[in-house]
């Protein structure tokens, strides 16, 4: 009987040899598959006189073939690239409109400069300024494209922060499910593995993986848990947490990731814990590149629209009256938390205005703020960098940060109160142009020169510039300065006055005027300023030459202003004084398509490791048909020869009943 039973056993261990190779084989394009291998070991023989006589073979266990190091470097690898192929998705759309010609913004803005440069060769001409009105009509239209473009990529990263949210879910669905299959094969037979099972898993947690970096602990029940962020719970033992999307407490138009716990409870989780996998890719594209993006577009419509009205505004227009806004654009959005207390009637509720500091085009930034009060305290924060002021008062906070917005306070604060100011996300948005008849293009000066004809000297005084409206001369009560020969000094300015008289390269040297005889020393060639006006008077002037200086009031061919308009093209009037409107938007080009080929690269720099880590692992888990191939012949010719074992056994003992 002991040679019949050792053929049986070998013929068992060769059945299972066969079927388990079979199973790799028919496994060998399924995702997540671990090749199997049967673990043979001897029966325990039979002591004899003649010695320990073997009893054959018995399978222990089938086992894959798996290793956690290998397996945890491609999730690492995986995900990373996951995170780059979504924000490069979604940055290579920013990338592609920005830098296009036709559809940036560069051609439109100087389309609308030559436009300005028409008005100035020919200011008198109807047409021409129709044209800028044009150009400047095609500008705003610009803006607001470009803006309407970001606005669709946002609504899309909306959407699919939804998707994943929801695809999210159900893979930690389905590995609590995989896990409570696994716990119920375990209980009828503790030390064996259920292989397929874990192959399962395992794979449903790969491809959680590459939507959003998770990590893993393997409990003693053989249950994995399954975690992200900062250790918020997906998958503990057969319980599953869905996660959800909604609006932000702080932004109702920003959709966020939630974490619903089996229980119903709903919690917010802080996008900085989302990392890695489509979802973290997606949500950093949008707090890092989309926000600032759009920010900086909205940054320079509104120093545009600010530094434009205000020269415009010291010009005159062919009717003769003062210039107005050229351009209209709104104010900083303030948005107030959802989690703000509501104080009880008849107290109203803590609200807060916004509105563009004088300093606007100058100090704004491109970054969003969180004004927050706690304990008589309000704090201002910078949300590119944290930084923050502090002060009793929000319009206080707002002068300290000197961020080119002013803050106001209605209503009743309450400790912990919150509110997100963007000051520029919608300036490219609402730009408009304010103006609709091209007669009120302010293209003239409201002021002109001339020396009196009965001027003896060689004294010359330029044409003049305004910097202010407020104290232009009355309509036919011209302002005449006098020159004294003795005292080498110039009279007759507005009583109240102060003068300031800056020498070419030198400083400025002021003086009161209290009475229209008060002197101011001649100094030829210096700029000479006062109420908002200035003028240049050089060479020499005999006694009692005059110069005088009184409002333009016929200015219908005066280009001045039109020329000064013209300027603010290359003048640095963005960013603390350090860049115009071209060099903004260059910037935002080139930090955007800066961004889009790091991310590529990073991309292509992660799928690479990813693509490595997934040979390595597949070189001892994957199936090879080939080593498949041989061991069906071996285990074949094994099952051969344990069959022909229990065929000479059968006829030994059919011999020895035949003795009988």
């Amino acid at each position: 009987m002991s040679t019949l039973n050792i053929g049986v056993s070998g013929l068992n261990a060769a059945s299972i040899g066969l079927a388990t190779t079979s199973h790799n084989i028919a496994n060998a394009s399924t995702p997540g598959y671990n090749r199997q291998v049967i673990v043979q070991a001897t029966n325990t023989p039979v002591l004899t006189g003649s010695g320990f006589i073997g009893q054959g073979t018995n399978v222990e266990t089938v086992k894959r073939v798996y290793d956690q190091y290998l397996s945890q470097q491609v999730l690492t690898a995986q995900t990373g690239a996951s995170e780059m192929d979504g924000y490069y998705q979604q940055i290579s759309q920013i990338d592609n409109i920005l830098g296009d010609s036709s559809a940036g913004l560069s051609s439109a803005m100087s389309d609308f400069f030559n436009g300005i440069q028409s008005v100035t060769s020919d200011p008198s001409s109807i047409s021409a300024r129709q044209s800028m009105l044009s150009t400047a009509q095609s500008l705003v239209a610009r803006f607001q494209s470009l803006n309407g473009r970001m606005a669709e990529i946002r609504d899309g990263v909306n959407s699919q922060i939804t998707s994943e949210a929801a695809s999210i879910s159900s893979y930690a669905s389905q590995i609590a499910d995989v896990n409570r299959q696994i716990l119920l094969s375990q209980a009828g037979s503790p030390t064996q593995q259920p292989n397929d099972l874990l192959d399962q898993r395992d794979q449903l947690i790969a491809d959680l993986n590459k939507e959003v970096q998770v990590s893993t602990v393997t409990q003693s029940d053989g249950t994995m848990s399954v975690f992200f962020g900062n250790g918020q719970p997906l998958v503990v033992g057969t319980d599953a947490y869905s996660l959800t999307s909604g609006p932000a407490a702080s932004d109702s138009g920003k959709i966020v990731v939630k974490l619903k716990a089996p229980g119903g409870t709903t919690m917010e989780i802080p996008e900085s814990q989302i990392t890695g996998g489509t979802l973290g890719g997606l949500i950093s594209f949008r707090n890092d590149s989309l926000d600032s993006a759009q920010n900086a577009l909205g940054r320079i419509a509104i120093s545009l629209t600010q530094t434009f009205n205000a020269q415009h505004e010291l010009g005159q227009d062919l009717t003769g009256a003062l210039g107005g806004a050229f351009f209209s654009v709104g104010n900083p959005a303030v948005l107030a938390s959802s989690l703000n207390s509501t104080p009880a009637l008849p107290a109203l509720p803590a609200s807060i205005s916004a509105s563009f500091s004088a300093s606007a085009a100058s100090q704004l930034t491109t970054s969003d703020y969180r004004l927050s009060y706690s304990g008589g305290t309000y704090t201002l924060t910078r949300l590119s960098d944290n930084q923050s002021w502090t002060g009793g008062s929000a319009a206080a906070v707002a002068t300290a940060a000197n961020q080119g917005f002013d803050l106001s306070l209605t209503g009743t604060i309450a400790n912990g109160d919150s509110f997100k100011i963007e000051p520029t996300r919608t300036g490219a948005s609402s730009i408009s142009v304010a103006i609709t008849d091209a007669r009120n293009i302010a293209a003239a000066a409201p002021m002109t020169t001339a020396a009196a004809l009965a001027n003896t000297g060689t004294g010359s005084i330029s044409a003049g510039a305004v910097t202010s409206v407020a104290n232009l001369p009355v309509v036919g009560t011209p302002i005449t300065l006098t020159y004294s020969s003795a005292t080498g000094s110039f009279s007759g300015f507005p009583v109240g006055s102060t003068v300031s008289v800056t020498p070419q390269g030198g400083t400025a040297t002021l003086y009161t005027i209290a009475a229209a005889t008060d002197p101011v020393t001649y100094v030829t060639g210096a700029t000479i300023s006062f109420n908002g006006m200035s003028v240049v008077i050089s060479g020499s002037p005999s006694d009692k030459d005059k110069f005088v200086i009184q409002r333009n009031v016929n200015g219908v061919s005066d280009n001045r202003n039109a020329v000064a308009l013209g300027a603010l093209q290359a003048a640095h009037t963005m960013a603390g004084g350090t860049a115009s409107y071209v060099d903004a938007y260059a910037q935002l080009v080139s930090d955007i398509g800066n961004k889009t080929r790091e991310v590529k690269a990073l991309g292509a720099s992660q799928q690479a490791l990813a693509d490595s880590a997934v040979a390595t692992q597949q070189s001892m888990s994957g199936v090879n048909l080939d080593e498949e191939g041989a061991n069906l012949i071996r285990y074949q010719q094994a099952y051969q020869a344990s069959a022909k074992m229990i065929d000479i056994a059968s006829k030994l003992f059919d011999s020895i009943l035949a003795l009988g």
